[in-house]
């Protein structure tokens, strides 16, 4: 079994542990959590660091505990530049833990009868009864507004919004979740908590209520924030986050993300998004920087990401929509492509709308006087009779040829294509 400190270390997936953390990990199977916010019902990749952490606490024989914060995702965490988040209502909170719960699934293992299996815990279930009169009294007392003050997420955001201030709501969100893992620790025996850096205050106040209320040792261990090599906000693109949630992002697009990125984040991303050991990653690495054109480690990226995310199937439906605008693909490969794929294959390519009424039309027609695919019939015919045109990935030389339904795609569309590079979308309409 690997030794899980030293796997994080070699990944460069640690930022913070507490003195004894380490040793305490050395010694047998210990339990853990991360907390994630269920204000949405679908995670991103800026949530799949921690995720990949408990991955890999799990992997290394541990007891992973998932805690979605129905309590503490309706007040909005200080650390985040989010204003505070609007008050979840029940039926909302128990659909996006279940969404949250069938996403994790491809990364920890809930179903097994292995003794660390993991665990989906949510804080709503234990703190929707306790008083504001019986959380100040058992919890407040121990915790100094001196000790809540010196946390580097209040200053931040008492910095940055000095004209606005800091909510009380806000103030004690991190004696609502050191009190989750006070909770953890007394019931299911969660002795460490695992975050983003950007979490340490919070966790260090669960350590210290755990230490003040039983007098015993809990420990946290921290990542660093993922960055990009140009200093830009991971995971974020023009169009917002990358969702794991198919429809909010497709897997051709989450596929895209990971092969577009640099070379030095590929590097940097590969030991942290990935199961890959040490000798198959520094062997990579090595070979991409041989011949950096080729790009091989992104490829190998993007491959490992979207087959733990999406599954296999939607991996290679992936890399053959992404062969659309460059490779040697075909119609049938065209064909295949859901329509969701297809407009993403496409994005930002000239567009023509007509009504169906018009089909079946000539060819010339199509192209020149329905829509301004060519300026003129004329361009069309050259163009057609010189073999650099293409209808749906079909070379196109028959200039009397009719267009008809039999060449729309997925009911709705057809391909046009001069030269090598230059597309065109017939929407039909009606």
């Amino acid at each position: 079994m690997k030794n899980f400190v030293e796997e994080l270390r070699w990944r460069g997936m640690i930022k913070d542990m507490t003195q004894g953390a380490e040793e305490a990990l050395s010694k047998g199977c210990m339990s853990a959590y991360v907390g994630i916010d269920p204000t949405g019902d679908s995670l991103h990749i800026g949530h799949l660091v921690s995720i990949m952490i408990l991955k890999h606490f799990q992997a290394c024989g541990n007891k992973p505990y998932a805690l979605v914060g129905g309590a503490t995702g309706m007040i909005g965490d200080p650390s985040m530049k989010s204003n505070e988040r609007n008050l979840l209502d029940e039926q909302t909170l128990a659909h996006n833990v279940e969404c949250i719960k069938k996403q994790l699934g491809r990364f920890l293992d809930f179903e097994s009868d292995a003794p660390n299996k993991a665990e989906l815990v949510n804080n709503y279930d234990w703190m929707k009864d306790y008083t504001f009169i019986n959380f100040t009294r058992d919890i407040g007392k121990l915790i100094t507004v001196n000790y809540m003050m010196s946390k580097d997420s209040v200053k931040k955001r008492l910095s940055r919004d000095s004209s606005e201030g800091m909510s009380f709501t806000e103030f004690t969100y991190q004696l609502l979740q050191g009190y989750d893992f006070l909770y953890l620790f007394e019931h299911h025996g969660v002795s460490l908590q695992l975050g983003g850096a950007d979490q340490w205050g919070n966790i260090t106040t669960g350590t210290e209520l755990i230490r003040r209320v039983l007098g015993k040792e809990a420990y946290a261990l921290t990542c660093p924030l993922i960055t990009k090599a140009d200093g830009g906000k991971f995971g974020k693109t023009e169009k917002g986050n990358i969702w794991l949630d198919p429809e909010r992002t497709s897997p051709y697009q989450f596929y895209q993300f990971w092969l577009n990125v640099s070379d030095d984040d590929a590097q940097k991303y590969i030991k942290i998004f990935t199961m890959l050991d040490r000798e198959t990653i520094e062997t990579a690495i090595a070979q991409h920087l041989e011949c950096p054109e080729r790009r091989s480690l992104q490829q190998l990226l993007a491959k490992e990401v979207t087959i733990m995310v999406h599954g296999l199937q939607e991996y290679e439906n992936a890399v053959a929509a992404s062969k659309m605008l460059f490779g040697k693909s075909t119609s049938e490969d065209l064909r295949k492509l859901d329509e969701k794929t297809f407009l993403a294959v496409f994005d930002g390519v000239p567009a023509f709308e007509i009504d169906r009424s018009l089909l079946p039309s000539g060819i010339l027609d199509l192209l020149a006087v329905h829509t301004s695919v060519f300026p003129s019939k004329g361009e069309a015919r050259k163009m057609i009779q010189q073999n650099g045109f293409s209808l749906n990935k079909d070379k196109m030389n028959d200039i009397a040829y009719s267009v008809s339904d039999k060449d729309i795609i997925d009911g709705k569309y057809i391909l046009a294509q001069k030269g090598k590079k230059d597309y065109y979308i017939i929407k039909i309409n009606g």
